[in-house]
């Protein structure tokens, strides 16, 4: 069965401007695919713990040596992990707050980039583990990130795509909206639904 893992990180709540977007990507995702299943997770409810000694330990200690309080650690950032694992497709909403990732999908990242889960050394290279996945990453900001000036202060797409490939997401597209007005984020947000529209269509045409 087909899964899409769907992420929202936006703080605005019925404000934002990424969660209406990822919500109409999941709607037409199920759409095409009505026998799959789709996996939610609003990462401002889901209370990450930031990494810290004790998450590091764990992290490292052979599973057969945790200790109760170890595995306790270990259960959200398992859970997180497996979500991943299980799905084919993915949309993640992430807006740019101050020129980067919102700080809870920051702690997400920290959570599930971890070695022997989502990555491995093989000699001195690190080898992704997460492969053939497709990520969609729909983002929203204040002023028009995509050209030169404000473009070289755009660190999250430059970020996701790189610590996407790293774990082995190398199959990824950007979706974007702007405005701080009602007028340019309905704008930018239409034309972002005709984008999603779009890949929708080009998928069936396969």
């Amino acid at each position: 069965m087909t899964k899409l893992l769907h992420i929202d990180s936006s703080g605005k709540g019925s404000q934002s401007t990424t969660r209406p977007l990822t919500n109409y990507f999941s709607t037409k995702w199920r759409e095409a695919n009505p026998a799959g299943e789709i996996v939610y997770r609003d990462l401002t409810e889901s209370h990450l713990p930031y990494v810290n000694g004790e998450l590091i330990g764990a992290f490292y200690t052979p599973k057969d040596q945790l200790d109760e309080a170890k595995k306790l650690l270990l259960e959200q950032p398992d859970q997180l992990f497996e979500e991943l694992r299980i799905a084919d497709t993915y949309v993640f909403g992430v807006p740019l707050y101050n020129f980067g990732v919102p700080a809870v999908f920051k702690a997400y990242i920290d959570l599930i980039v971890r070695p022997g889960t989502t990555f491995s050394f093989e000699g001195d290279k690190p080898n992704g583990l997460l492969a053939n996945k497709k990520a969609y990453i729909v983002t929203a900001s204040g002023g028009d990130y995509s050209e030169q000036p404000l473009k070289s202060l755009d660190f999250v797409e430059p970020y996701v795509r790189a610590i996407l490939g790293f774990v082995g997401i190398t199959d990824v597209t950007f979706i974007r909206a702007n405005g701080n007005d009602p007028t340019t984020i309905a704008t930018t947000s239409d034309s972002a639904k005709k984008t999603i529209d779009s890949l929708f269509q080009l998928a069936e045409a396969r």
